[in-house]
C-alpha cells in the first residue's frame, strides 16, 4: 500500500513538474509588444472607436482628465510595464466605459488597445490582436525594447 501512494505521489509530482515547465516555456517564447502585434488598419480603427467611446474621460491626447488615468507616457507605462496586453484588454472589457462596458464590443476593445499601443509608439505588424483575453495574455508589455 505505501509503495501504491509513494507512486501515486511520484507521478503526481512529475506531472506537476512538467507542467511547470510547459508554463514557463510558453512564457519564454511569448511575444513582446515590441513583436508587431497590431496593424496600422487595426489601430486607425481603434483611434476612432477612442474617440467615440473613451476620449471624454481620458481626453483626446489620451493624457487623462485628473481622475481618469493616461494612457500614453510615462503613468501609463509605468503601470503597464511588465504586465500582459491580455492584463489591459480585459480591464478594458470588464469596465470601460464605465456608463456602460456592453456598448463597445470586444472587437472595438481590441482595435482600442492597438490605437494604445501605436500612441505608445509599439511597432505595428501584419496580424491583428485578438479580442480574447487568453491569446492577448501570452503578449508582455513591455517599458523598453529587449
Amino acid at each position: 500500500m505505501k509503495l501504491r501512494v509513494i507512486f501515486v505521489l511520484t507521478i503526481g509530482l512529475f506531472a506537476a513538474a512538467l507542467s511547470l515547465g510547459v508554463v514557463r516555456a510558453e512564457q519564454a517564447t511569448g511575444k513582446t509588444v515590441w513583436d508587431g502585434v497590431f496593424t496600422v488598419e487595426q489601430a486607425e480603427r481603434g483611434a476612432e472607436a477612442y474617440k467615440t467611446s473613451c476620449s471624454e474621460c481620458h481626453g483626446g491626447d489620451l493624457m487623462g482628465d485628473g481622475f481618469a488615468p493616461a494612457l500614453t507616457g510615462a503613468d501609463f507605462q509605468g503601470n503597464w510595464n511588465d504586465l500582459s496586453v491580455g492584463d489591459l484588454f480585459e480591464r478594458i472589457r470588464i469596465s470601460m466605459p464605465p456608463s456602460g462596458p456592453s456598448s463597445v464590443t470586444p472587437e472595438q476593445k481590441a482595435d482600442i488597445v492597438a490605437h494604445l499601443m501605436n500612441v505608445n509608439k509599439y511597432p505595428a505588424g501584419t496580424t491583428e490582436l485578438e479580442a480574447k483575453t487568453e491569446a492577448l495574455k501570452t503578449i508582455k508589455i513591455e517599458l523598453k525594447k529587449p
